[in-house]
């Protein structure tokens, strides 16, 4: 009789193995799908914090200096385009569950705003209290980002960083 059961328990082992199998396979192109909102996701290389960036950011490897609740950026911080050992633009400013809310790309130049069709300061024209705004959203996440290499030991950033909320903070006076 435990002959019989064992021989009616691999039946069930290939099902349930053919279940799961089946389930994984259809599930997998599911998740790998873009979120419905045509954003593109990326990740930090470092702490897989996930976000998205302002298109003016352009394509590569961007790093997010801040907080990272449920894996997505949140809070004021930076977002840091870089190749290799080269720094490019970047964004300082208020994220909300991996998204930008406002702040400033620093790109050779400002752009300032909220976040909108995908990049900051895409409008025609750009209310003047939300200039402000985002100005003063930037330089609190450029102090935050230098408090942050404070932590690491890092005087050299630190002091970096501070120049730069102070340079952001003149830009509303």
């Amino acid at each position: 009789m435990s002959h019989r059961t064992l021989n009616l328990c691999k039946p069930l082992q290939k099902l349930t193995f053919f279940i799961v199998g089946a389930s994984l396979w259809l599930t997998a192109p599911v998740q790998a799908q873009a979120p419905s909102d045509g954003l593109k996701w990326s990740s930090d290389p470092g702490s897989h914090c996930e976000f998205v960036s302002p298109s003016s950011l352009t394509t590569g490897p961007t790093y997010w200096i801040g907080a990272c609740p449920g894996n997505k950026a949140s809070g004021l911080g930076m977002l840091r385009r870089r190749d290799g050992n080269h720094p490019g633009p970047a964004f300082y400013g208020e994220m909300k569950a991996g998204l930008p809310v406002i702040g400033v790309i620093d790109d050779e130049g400002y752009r300032v705003g909220l976040f909108k069709n995908g990049d900051i300061g895409d409008h025609d024209e750009l209310d003047p209290q939300v200039r402000l705004d985002a100005f003063r959203a930037a330089a609190k996440a450029a102090e935050e980002v230098g408090k942050h290499y404070t932590k690491q030991g890092n005087a050299a950033s630190s002091r970096h960083y501070q120049a730069v909320a102070q340079q952001l903070e003149e830009q509303i006076e």
